[in-house]
């Protein structure tokens, strides 16, 4: 039997009368690698079988992939666990249309609680008995919010890079902006909202590519908390691939601005919290943090440093504690969440300064609504969760799609190229001209934009 069925004592005693319904939504789009995994967690949940339901929205356009994801779903139901399979004749909204088409449904009418899990995400069985309490305990808790796991974080030195980026902003953004302002980002996935919340500000909506971020800034607006449950983790996989990672960069740059654009006077105009949680929003999670953050890493790292090599003399001095010791050690403060990947820290900070400009870009693109603003390609899964060691990640990633990795390799990205060029430029100038030492820096930086143009990054 499935453990939904039962679990422990207290699910089969009378107390699992008072639990809440909950609806559990599984977004995806043609994830025919990891479809299988995500579903099964769903359905291994230890919660009550008569108050839990599962519901698969499945987008995907290729037949042959909906096939075996209803068959899946068909397969568990049979197993007496309640699954709904959900598959649409467009895609209008993208995830955002998915989830809100699904609340609609007459089964789903009756739910008080949504969990939301991406195709490539496996929750722990014991994810319901974590999390839930927490929203039963407050009632002014909207949402729940769980720590990722990378399951293939060491596949390559790409996935690597990822896992500290990450480590960080669970481990400081979530965690403080939970602790002090009952606010924070909601990752889209891993998480627990409580469905009159949900409704209360809104649902879902689909005019940016960062759905998740919206309805939780809207939730905030109106008076309602977040909590980071950072004990509970949920298994995910991270993008191997550079392509992949790169348009998830697009979309989690661009998407931001883009929503701060079209929020800032109606979080100005809430009445329902405080000025200075407004401050906070506005000032801190979006200005900062995800418009001149990206701006100011590709400007200082990329154009200030290369154009004084250039231009500078006796009259213009940039200081080293500005160019070297202050960035130092944020980077060390950044980089503690993770120490297992310090002595990555150069391969970081290089990848995160030709990233800045791709960053930028997309930053630009979403503060101004350019035509790819709206843009929303889907993440490449290659089901690295169900590999146990490195090498069988590689292994497997490489035999499913060895046409689609030699061509990826082969790709050249003409402005990492040409940023590369620059800063050789540079380098040589200031070897030949120079007296800062700046060359050491730009050398090494050219090389990383030289490596990530020619498709040398990511799982080969």
């Amino acid at each position: 039997p499935s453990r939904n069925k039962g679990g422990d004592d207290d699910l089969e005693s009378g107390a699992a009368e008072d639990l809440p319904l909950v609806l559990v939504q599984i977004p995806m789009f043609n994830e025919k690698q990891v479809y299988r995994l995500s579903i099964g967690a769903a359905c291994g949940l230890w919660w009550p079988a008569d108050k839990l339901v599962i519901q698969v929205l499945d987008d995907s356009t290729d037949a042959g992939i909906r096939a075996m994801v209803e068959a899946e779903c068909r397969r568990w139901a049979g197993k007496g666990v309640q699954i709904r399979y959900e598959n649409r004749s467009n895609r209008s909204g993208y995830k955002a249309g998915a989830m809100r088409e699904g609340l609609k449904k007459g089964y789903a009418k009756d739910c008080e609680l949504v969990a939301v899990f991406d195709a490539d995400f496996q929750p722990d069985a014991d994810f319901l008995r974590r999390t839930v309490p927490v929203l039963q305990a407050d009632p002014s808790v909207a949402l729940v919010q769980a720590r990722w796991r990378f399951v293939n974080a060491d596949e390559c030195i790409l996935t690597r890079i990822q896992e500290m980026s990450l480590d960080y902003h669970f481990s400081v953004e979530q965690e403080v902006g939970s602790a002090c302002h009952g606010f924070f980002g909601f990752n889209g996935t891993a998480g627990v909202w409580r469905v009159q919340a949900l409704a209360d500000a809104g649902g879902w909506k689909d005019r940016t590519t960062v759905e998740d971020m919206d309805l939780a800034v809207r939730a905030s607006m109106r008076g309602w908390r977040f909590v980071y449950a950072g004990d509970v983790q949920v298994r995910n996989e991270l993008p191997s691939s550079f392509k992949a990672y790169r348009y998830q960069q697009h979309r989690w740059s661009c998407g931001p601005a883009n929503l701060m654009r079209k929020m800032f006077w109606e979080i100005v105009a809430s009445r329902q919290v405080s000025a200075w949680k407004k401050v906070h929003v506005l000032y801190g999670f979006f200005f900062v943090r995800k418009v001149v953050a990206h701006l100011v890493t590709f400007l200082f790292y990329c154009v200030v440093i290369p154009a004084y090599v250039l231009v500078g003399g006796q009259d213009v001095r940039l200081p080293k504690y500005v160019a070297m010791y202050v960035p130092a050690i944020i980077t060390l403060l950044n980089a503690v969440c993770t120490p297992r990947s310090w002595h990555l820290l150069v391969f970081w900070i290089l990848f995160e300064n030709v990233m800045s400009m791709h960053r930028s870009k997309a930053t630009i693109i979403g503060l101004v609504e350019a035509s790819r603003a709206n843009e929303w390609v889907v993440t490449e899964k290659l089901g690295s969760v169900t590999s146990s060691t490195p090498a069988a990640t590689t292994t497997m990633a490489t035999n499913k799609g060895a046409t689609k990795k030699k061509k990826s390799q082969s790709s050249i990205l003409a402005p990492e190229i040409v940023m590369g060029l620059c800063l050789l430029y540079c380098a040589v100038y200031d070897i030949v001209f120079g007296h800062d030492h700046f060359y050491v820096y730009l050398l090494m930086q050219s090389a990383a934009a030289f490596v990530i143009g020619f498709g040398y990054v990511g799982s080969q």
